[in-house]
């Protein structure tokens, strides 16, 4: 392909994802599937230009005065230090490139903007969000908000099932790979950004190690899943943190995996064959079916709060023996707007909205409510989310604590030493909180809440 095509097909992309749910890497890989010309270098030339546009966004829309996929691929050519003829001469028409600049793009190009961006572009976050993140970050928004438009590393869980991580480290470094181990996690290797072919070792085939951020793995630690235990995962997904509990559990006792998404459910048995987990049970699909507005779980937390459940929510209302004695730990794995993955998502950013926003939060507060009832007293109900947003975290468990008086929060400085085997980090206070420029990692929030005896 010729850079003028790799440019067009970099705006065709970037016209799609206007318009699919897809994540953008996933999207990616399809849209090549179906275009088998693309060789190699090509097909890593227009992924980088897509991404460098999802990253950079708020600014290269601000440069260029408009949010077309057109403009903003100017925008990255003259970030390039691309001048206004060598742009010209790749936006001829010719062959397969883009259409002639029109006249207000070759005005844009020429003519930037005076003074300098405001914060939201040059943190590149949507400007509709600067109250709430100024909440979550305060003085650190600007570092916080620049780290996230950096690449992410690709960390690694050492399964101690199989392995050991000082076997697995030696083994990534004998294969060339760059792998340190994680600052936190006591199971984490960290690999540099862009490392690819980890999927293809004999170490990930054998189960030796699963792809998971450290903050993640750190939140898995902190539910302090014990052998012997029962455990509920009520928003399984792929089921990362159910194979970290099995692992921390040494395969004793019982985890019930449940989500709404049945083709994840199904990807979790996968792997957890392949890591060598026997204690995940999964519920037959038409008990882990989900609540629909008309059809409330029937739960006391329902009752209590008044609310009507979302419509497509996991519930675990399945019959014994799975509800019937109580859980010694509940994980809540919300579904959330995924601030703290941008790194990884970049596209998730300029999809999120206030309704969406305000989608989830009652989905959240839906979740633990259906948590709580499922909690044994003296267990733990443990929420979870990969954002940086107050009002799906601080706020969420401020709310539930008003509606559970029988629970209480459990400080996370309390329990660290005991579940991560380390000293409690400087300014740990009741709350796990995780951000790329402060702790290298995606964004986090953990919570961890008791349930009262008797």
């Amino acid at each position: 392909m010729t850079p003028a095509a790799r440019l067009q097909a970099a705006i065709e992309i970037l016209d799609a994802l206007e318009s699919t749910p897809a994540p953008a890497d996933r999207f990616i890989r399809d849209w090549f599937r179906r275009r088998r010309y693309a060789g190699s270098k090509d097909r890593a030339s227009i992924a980088e230009r897509v991404f460098d546009v999802l990253r950079h966004r708020a600014f290269l829309s601000w440069r260029m005065g408009s949010e077309n996929s057109r403009a903003l691929v100017i925008g990255t050519l003259l970030r390039d230090g691309a001048n206004p003829e060598s742009i010209r001469a790749l936006f001829s028409g010719d062959g397969y490139g883009p259409a002639p600049l029109s006249d207000d793009e070759i005005g844009a190009v020429r003519n930037p903007p005076l003074g300098d961006p405001p914060l939201w572009v040059q943190g590149g976050y949507p400007q509709w969000l600067e109250a709430e993140l100024t909440r979550a970050l305060g003085a650190d928004l600007l570092d916080e908000m620049t780290a996230m438009q950096g690449r992410a590393s690709v960390d690694l869980r050492v399964n101690t099932l199989k392995a050991t991580r000082a076997d697995v480290l030696s083994a990534l470094k004998a294969q060339g790979f760059e792998a340190t181990t994680t600052r936190t996690s006591p199971f984490g290797i960290r690999v540099a950004p862009g490392a690819s072919g980890l999927d293809k070792t004999k170490l990930f085939q054998s189960g030796a190690f699963e792809l998971q951020d450290e903050a993640s793995q750190i939140a898995s630690l902190l539910i302090d899943a014990k052998p012997g235990m029962r455990v509920l995962d009520l928003a399984a997904g792929g089921g990362g943190k159910s194979l970290a509990m099995a692992a921390t559990m040494n395969n004793e006792g019982e985890i019930v995996a449940t989500d709404i998404d049945a083709g994840r459910l199904q990807q979790l048995a996968i792997r957890a064959e392949r890591a060598g987990v026997t204690i995940i049970k999964l519920p037959p699909p038409e008990r882990g079916r989900a609540a629909s507005a008309s059809e409330p779980s029937g739960g006391q937390a329902t009752q209590r709060s008044g609310m009507i459940p979302p419509r497509n929510l996991p519930t675990a209302n399945f019959d014994p023996p799975f509800s019937r004695e109580g859980f010694d730990r509940v994980l809540v794995d919300a579904p959330c707007s995924g601030t703290g993955t941008w790194r990884r998502q970049p596209e998730l950013r300029w999809r999120l909205t206030p309704e969406r926003l305000d989608a989830l939060r009652k989905t959240q507060d839906w979740l633990l409510d259906d948590g709580a009832r499922h909690t044994k007293p003296g267990g733990r109900l443990i929420y979870a989310t990969c954002s940086l947003l107050p009002c799906e975290n601080e706020d969420r468990i401020e709310a539930f604590l008003a509606r559970h008086s029988d629970f209480a929060i459990v400080p996370v400085r309390t329990i660290w030493p005991e579940s991560i085997g380390t000293d409690p980090p400087h300014g740990l206070s009741d709350f796990f909180r995780a951000r790329p420029w402060k702790t290298g990692t995606d964004g986090f929030f953990t919570a961890i809440l008791q349930r009262r005896d008797g």
